[in-house]
């Protein structure tokens, strides 16, 4: 028999139990940073390893002191090549802030690309909205951050600005093509303005883009692309213990929410059903908790792909759970 006593004593533990899971995701792991390692098999024989730090979607507020202590230090790694791969920003007064935390990985090469956050400054909205296919609608009455204080500073630094842009480097004596776009998840990409074949002069090419979404990815790997380096998802953010990310915030399949794994063109799902929404600018095909892959056969050249769950949170939403907030140093090595 339950009673009222019961049911009184069940309330208060599960009350408990939500705010114990509060405080955890809200100030224990959105602080909890972590770096990540890989091995990509992408070098030609011969070639000695390359290792590329990737920073990401910081959505960086002045007097987040510990995490620009973290990114700092990450100096330490002392990396052939350093990639941002946007969303810096998430304050209209972080610029200076990001540089500082930045400087000391500007004395190494590096590129970069915008994410939408780095345009627009966060608007509170409902997170629910994550949840349908209007994930990546954007509201029109945001405020402009002041984005050319920080591309201004990076480009001062001598880090290569890759929107929409490709570009032949010299990293450690072997020579890179880098390819990147503006940011797909306010439609500012422009893959066909630099669009064509990897360079035959280049060891190597690498595609940079904020948000990993599948017509990016597919026309870079169509083009030869290597290895694809993004960020953007957040790795859900908001995890499910064994399940993982509940929604990637783009057309990503759940399954590539963080980490490294595998793309070519066509290994996306999309889906049969279409309606009127399909046609509005933002609205993707695809379902933003799609979770399996293409059952297509993976060919042997196969890009790599890279999506960072990168080192911040939205200043409305400032919880992690299942997912920490990270770097990631990528270590080019040859090709089996």
């Amino acid at each position: 028999m339950i009673t009222l006593a019961g049911l009184g004593k069940t309330g208060g533990a599960l009350t408990a139990l939500g705010a114990a899971g509060l405080l955890y995701a809200g100030v224990i792991e959105r602080n909890w940073f972590a770096l990540r390692r890989f091995d990509v098999p992408v070098l030609p024989h011969g070639s000695r390893p390359l290792r590329i730090l990737q920073v990401s979607d910081l959505h960086f507020v002045p007097g987040q002191e510990r995490k620009a202590r973290w990114v700092r230090d990450l100096a330490r790694l002392r990396p052939d090549l350093v990639i941002n791969s946007g969303d810096n920003l998430s304050h209209m007064e972080a610029v200076p802030p990001v540089l500082r935390a930045l400087a000391p990985l500007m004395d190494f090469p590096g590129a970069f690309v915008l994410g939408s956050n780095d345009v627009y400054a966060p608007n509170p909205k409902n997170p629910a909205r994550y949840l349908t296919r209007n994930y990546s609608q954007n509201d029109n009455d945001r405020r402009l951050l002041p984005v050319a204080e920080l591309t201004g500073g990076m480009r001062a630094a001598g880090w290569l600005d890759l929107n929409n842009t490709r570009s032949l480097i010299d990293v450690a004596g072997l020579p890179l093509e880098l390819v990147g776009v503006d940011d797909p998840h306010i439609q500012l990409d422009r893959y066909e303005e630099v669009a064509g074949p990897a360079s035959p002069d280049a060891a190597l090419t690498i595609g940079l883009t904020h948000a990993p979404y599948q017509r990016v990815l597919d026309a870079m790997t169509a083009d030869g692309a290597d290895l694809i380096i993004a960020g953007h998802t957040h790795g859900g953010q908001l995890a499910v213990p064994g399940m993982g990310a509940v929604v990637t915030n783009c057309d990503l399949d759940r399954g590539r929410a963080k980490g490294l794994s595998r793309w070519w063109p066509g290994a996306g799902v999309h889906r049969v059903e279409r309606d009127r929404l399909d046609d509005r600018p933002g609205i993707s095909d695809v379902s933003p908790w799609v979770s399996r892959a293409s059952t297509q056969p993976q060919p042997d050249d196969a890009a790599y792909l890279h999506v960072s769950a990168g080192l911040g949170t939205s200043r409305f939403a400032p919880v992690r759970f299942a997912c920490r907030p990270e770097a990631t140093l990528l270590t080019l090595v040859p090709r089996p």
